[in-house]
């Protein structure tokens, strides 16, 4: 069990309070106790905090200078984190607390796995039963792959990355290192094309054969049920350090940059660009080939029809989507379009009186 002053060095935070004090786990402000540590990131729960009978506290200053002023004499013992990102912090203990316990997933391939001869599999990687591991596919070293996943002919994943149960990854798509790709996931189906060619007795949709692949960097995570479309002819790609939730589709040849974060339900169609740091809210949509710039915010729900040019501007709005201010102004100005109709009329039956 680490002391405060051992979390405190390792994660680079000062400490206020006696760094002896032993400290077993994380926990919510209102479950903690005496020996676990929680955390105060928003000026909203300050009362929670000065109440929690949490051992520890992870703060910035100004909520530490607020607590300090008004915690009970009887938690005077509690010591503090201070940081300058508190969320940031806990996230980071949460990290260090999780890797305590026992690893359930020791090296070794389960006998119910199939692995193709030619495939490579280094002995500290995990195979759960029913994993199948195609012809030429390489795994990196630690690699754990839960029952059920398939890995397709040629593909490749990266040192420490974790594969949950019945993810399918297929031919010569290649992930990262340290990824983790969560139940149901589907990476390198093909992309949604198809050249029309009718006439008027009829015709048909050709299928355009989808001869890219995916690749994925270094240190993304992949939600549930998340699918990521091969390119038709180049490569999709997402970025490290990307954080993508559930049921998110990304179509063929899309591009995501670095450090990108996509919440659930987002759709993005082919051959679309998101730049590096951008945050995507939930069920937000993209039309294609549009380039979207760096550190773009897209609000939940959001319709994307054209490309954003200048870094760093926040969208909102189903149509047309506009800057995140200008939505705000004409959202305020809709709710009071009744009283707005209401005067007009008012004025032209004044006006057609007069005349």
């Amino acid at each position: 069990m680490p002391t405060a002053i051992e979390l405190a060095n390792q994660f680079q935070v000062s400490l206020v309070g006696d760094g002896s004090v032993l400290l077993d786990s994380l926990a919510p402000l209102e479950r903690a106790t005496a020996q676990q540590i929680s955390f105060l990131s928003n000026p909203l729960y300050r009362q929670q905090a000065v109440d929690s009978a949490a051992g520890a506290l992870i703060v910035g200053q100004s909520d530490l200078d607020h607590l300090q002023a008004n915690v009970a004499a009887s938690k005077a013992d509690r010591v503090y984190f201070v940081s300058r990102n508190p969320y940031a912090t806990f996230a980071r203990m949460a990290q260090y607390f999780a890797a305590q316990k026992p690893n359930q997933r020791q090296p070794g391939v389960h006998p119910q796995a199939a692995i193709d001869p030619s495939a490579t599999v280094p002995a500290s990687c995990h195979i759960g039963p029913f994993v199948h591991i195609a012809k030429g596919a390489v795994l990196g070293e630690r690699v754990s792959i839960m029952a059920n996943t398939t890995v397709a002919a040629g593909a490749r994943i990266g040192d420490d990355s974790l594969i949950y149960p019945s993810v399918s990854i297929y031919a010569d798509c290649k992930i990262g290192k340290r990824c983790i790709i969560h139940s149901g996931a589907v990476i390198g189906a093909d992309g949604f094309g198809f050249a029309p060619d009718f006439n008027a007795s009829g015709g048909e949709w050709v299928k355009i054969p989808q001869t890219g692949a995916v690749l994925i960097g270094d240190d993304v995570e992949i939600g549930a049920s998340t699918t990521i479309d091969r390119g038709a002819m180049s490569n999709t790609v997402i970025g490290s350090g990307c954080k993508i939730d559930n049921q998110v589709q990304i179509g063929h040849n899309a591009v995501i940059g670095v450090c990108t974060v996509i919440a659930g339900c987002a759709g993005i169609s082919g051959s679309t660009t998101i730049g590096n740091y951008c945050v995507i809210g939930g069920y937000a949509n993209f039309a294609g080939h549009l380039t979207i710039a760096d550190r773009t915010t897209v609000s939940g729900g959001t319709s994307i029809i054209r490309s954003i040019t200048e870094p760093g501007q926040h969208f909102t709005g189903v149509y047309p989507s506009m800057p995140h201010a200008a939505w705000e102004k004409n959202s305020a100005i809709a709710r009071g379009l009744d009283k707005i109709r209401q005067r007009l009329r008012h004025l032209e039956n004044t006006k057609t009186k007069l005349d």
